[in-house]
């Protein structure tokens, strides 16, 4: 067996007890349908879309639906809690509409890129191998799984507060993170459509305050999203602090800004103008 499947063998169990340990914990003082916590149902249900969806993936090589998975899994997932929980409040909806609406978004926006590039090159590596492949889609099930957790958490919980001041400053702080992601998203899109920008990097918009500003706002919204849920977390509902958490050191330390800083710099490290924009922009946070 090869050291990569190897790893895979190790990592695929260890983010299965991961997912269960916070589904244990976000369940406390949480509703119960049928004898079954409904955010410990809500986890499984995220890690069987995934492991669902890699079956046909396989099968095809294809990593075209992988992104558009997880983003109707975060979808599916909220309406069926909102639906299944007695008594969800205006906060729950508040909750629910927010990480619907940025799902959405996300999803189709990834799912058109890849669309266009016709592959998604961090999986070439990956797809040939049962064991790395199934990973993957199982990463993605405990992504969801974290990323969401404040939000879930919040819906099925047994404890209903009235919307108050940390809905009104959590769903400012969202609105200007999703704001930001979009515009970021969208700047960047023109730029790259521009047939002459075509080997270029972008340094305008938002880009000239932030070599990442898409991720910095991706970071402030789940901040938000964590805000409107914190008046009726309770216990170990406090695993509920890992979402924005995770989320930063997914797109820090993991899968985000340093795979995309190693690409940027194999193709322009070296240009003047390339070194002082990475010498003169911060990598993450705006620069106003």
């Amino acid at each position: 067996m090869k050291e990569s499947d190897r790893k895979a063998l190790i990592s695929l169990p260890v983010v299965v007890v991961i997912g269960a340990l916070v589904a244990a914990a976000g369940s406390q003082a949480g509703a119960v349908l049928g004898g079954f916590p409904l955010f410990a149902v809500g986890v499984g249900a995220a890690f069987l879309i995934q492991w669902l969806a890699f079956i046909p993936a396989f099968k095809a090589q294809t990593e075209k639906f992988y992104d558009l998975t997880g983003a109707l899994t975060y979808i599916s997932i909220t309406l069926l809690l909102v639906l299944l929980t007695p008594g969800v409040d205006a906060r729950g909806l508040l909750l629910a509409a927010m990480v619907v609406a940025w799902a959405a978004r996300l999803g189709s926006f990834l799912f058109r890129r890849v669309s266009r590039h016709g592959k998604d090159d961090r999986f070439d590596e990956i797809k040939p191998s049962f064991l790395r492949f199934l990973n993957a889609w199982t990463i993605q099930g405990l992504w969801v799984v974290l990323t969401a957790a404040a939000a879930w958490i919040a819906i099925t919980s047994a404890t209903r507060v009235a919307l108050d001041g940390w809905a009104l400053a959590g769903f400012v702080v969202w609105a200007a993170g999703f704001g930001i992601e979009i515009v970021a998203d969208n700047q960047k899109g023109r730029f790259k459509a521009d047939p002459a920008n075509d080997g270029k990097f972008i340094s305008t918009g938002l880009w000239s305050k932030s070599r990442h500003p898409n991720y910095f706002g991706e970071i402030v919204l789940w901040i938000g999203v964590l805000l409107i849920a914190i008046p009726v977390l309770e216990g170990w509902q406090w695993v509920a602090l890992l979402s924005p958490v995770f989320v930063a050191l997914l797109l820090i330390k993991a899968s985000g800004i340093p795979l995309l800083e190693k690409k940027a710099d194999s193709k322009w490290g070296g240009q003047a103008d390339y070194e002082a924009y990475k010498k003169n922009t911060p990598v993450l946070i705006p620069r106003l």
